[in-house]
């Protein structure tokens, strides 16, 4: 699965919304889905993945893997790890010139994230972004929208 050609990674850096995916088992019932980056003076991603489980008025949850990227060629393959010592694959494999939509997707084509740095986006953008999605080989059918609401 090809990557983009590259990641300028102090520009990636910062709050992304998740728009829609197909969820992990974390992932399931998150509403206000957020994933924000920042760099470590050792190259590694720090990352804070928060949303509210089952509703708006649902419980705040909060996870910390910590990126590693493995192709510093393009800074666009990553591995994340939860779990120590399993780095999960990390592609990006869509980020717009003004780096504020992108796409996370792996190799399996087990998961996908849509991801922009508002809450919403036009609904010719979210067709776009599904349309590369199936061009790539997802099943488009299993990816569900995130409710956003600020």
């Amino acid at each position: 699965m090809k990557t983009v050609e590259y990641v300028d990674l102090e520009r990636f850096m910062g709050d992304w919304y998740v728009i829609a995916n197909i969820p992990t088992f974390l992932e399931k019932g998150a509403h206000n889905a957020v994933e924000t980056y920042e760099l470590n003076d050792d190259g590694s991603i720090q990352t804070t993945f928060t949303f509210l489980k089952d509703g708006f008025d649902g419980k705040q949850k909060e996870y910390n893997p910590k990126g590693f990227v493995r192709d510093t060629k393009t800074n666009a393959l990553w591995g994340m790890r939860f779990i120590w010592p399993i780095k999960a694959d990390y592609r990006i494999v869509y980020l717009d010139d003004e780096y504020t939509q992108t796409i996370i997707a792996r190799q399996k084509r087990d998961f996908i994230w849509i991801m922009a740095r508002t809450p919403t986006i036009s609904e010719s953008d979210y067709d776009r972004m599904l349309a590369l999605a199936e061009s790539i080989g997802y099943d488009v059918s299993r990816i569900e929208r995130v409710p956003q609401q600020w």
